[in-house]
């Protein structure tokens, strides 16, 4: 077949809005990385000005390729991709928690040369592929009355909780609360009948009481201090010097920002805020585009979020209806939980902001969910739908 004539073909029945509007959004984030991140690169890791721009730049181009890759992929083949990418995830995880160390309290990096990788988010695209494989290999039975459903309501439990553990215990709790929704979300749409629903939550709820009983009983606490002290996030200027610094330089920013901004390169908070071209990027984009140019940014994400759950439903097949919805979970709890930290209105935990924080494994893991969207709407672009 002309490869050339079928990646056209690929291309033209994709999800042009969605497509674009992501793209642009990629594209503005990469740019205002150079500001965002400038003076961080040269004064505390004394690298070149772009430094952090060239790096994201990279991790786009091989997430590009990535992009690619899942556009030719069947989804009828996620059988196999998802249980490689699931034992290769659980080996990365495993080895993290037992020989990886501390990297400001958490543990979630291993370092790879040149680059860090941070596991679990990887851990968020493969388990939406594993969950949706499931629920579309275990329909007919699940939807069954009067059968056993425990052993494949129990997988369906290890695909979905063994990511969380294992988040939880290397003490990163916003990636585990996300991971955790995301199981959640997609179990509650699930094919499971709701008796079955309502008795493994129940059983779930029992269970994390007991185990936080004896993890307490154990240890003497169930959070750390430091994960602790991020719930103390109602009045973050009051705790300047130690939590709240973050979050109030975050206010001053978006207040000093106003309707207009600052203009492009101007910000001052930029010297103020730790990090600020990762989890506290929007203030930035507040304090130098202003409210009305910065609102434009969520116009984008409400029809990306809507243009995902229109293919979710149109989908041909369970599997691209169930990666559909995962994914659309996926970024709106990023969106809500960075936003919701920033803003002051829920603990501030360190999750990019989708499109726009610099972070290679959430760039990567971000492009190869959006790859498998797209895909979806390949196969029903081109298949007759079968309900």
């Amino acid at each position: 077949m002309n490869v050339p004539k079928k990646f056209r073909d690929l291309i033209h029945d994709i999800d042009q809005p969605l497509f674009l509007i992501t793209t642009a959004l990629f594209i503005f984030g990469l740019l205002n990385i150079v500001t965002a991140s400038s003076q961080a690169s040269v004064l505390k890791y004394n690298a070149s000005l772009y430094g952090f721009f060239y790096k994201q730049l990279l991790f786009l181009i091989a997430g590009l390729c990535i992009f690619i890759f899942l556009l030719y992929e069947p989804t009828k083949r996620y059988r196999f991709w998802g249980l490689l990418s699931f034992l290769g995830v659980t080996g990365l995880m495993t080895y993290l928690t037992l020989f990886g160390s501390y990297n400001k309290g958490s543990l979630n990096w291993i370092r790879v040369g040149f680059f860090s990788i941070q596991p679990s988010e990887f851990a968020k695209p493969v388990m939406i592929m594993c969950l949706s494989i499931l629920f579309e290999l275990f329909y007919k039975k699940l939807r069954t009355k009067n059968q056993n459903h425990y052993d494949m309501i129990g997988m369906i439990l290890l695909v979905g909780c063994l990511f969380p553990i294992f988040v939880f215990f290397q003490k990163d709790l916003g990636t585990m609360t996300i991971l955790f929704l995301i199981f959640v979300s997609m179990f509650l749409a699930s094919p499971i009948l709701r008796i079955d629903k309502l008795k493994t939550i129940a059983l779930g709820v029992i269970l994390i009481l007991c185990a936080s009983s004896i993890l307490i009983a154990k240890t003497g606490h169930l959070l750390t201090k430091t994960q602790l002290s991020r719930f103390d996030f109602f009045d973050p200027c009051a705790d300047y010097e130690s939590g709240g610094y973050q979050i109030c330089n975050g206010f001053i920013a978006i207040n000093d920002g106003g309707l207009f901004g600052v203009g492009i390169g101007n910000s001052k908070q930029v010297s103020y805020i730790p990090e600020s071209h990762t989890d506290s990027v929007f203030a930035i984009i507040a304090e130098e585009y202003g409210f009305l140019k910065a609102t434009v940014i969520f116009i984008a994400y409400i029809v990306i979020l809507y243009r995902i759950l229109k293919l979710s439903m149109r989908a041909n097949t369970i599997r691209g209806r169930y990666i559909c919805f995962g994914v659309a979970v996926y970024i709106f709890l990023h969106i809500i939980v960075n936003l919701g930290g920033l803003f002051g209105v829920m603990p501030l935990t360190g999750v990019p902001l989708p499109f726009l924080s610099y972070g290679g494994s959430f760039t990567l893991s971000l492009i190869a969910a959006l790859g498998m969207v797209q895909r979806v709407h390949i196969e029903t672009q081109n298949q007759r739908i079968n309900v």
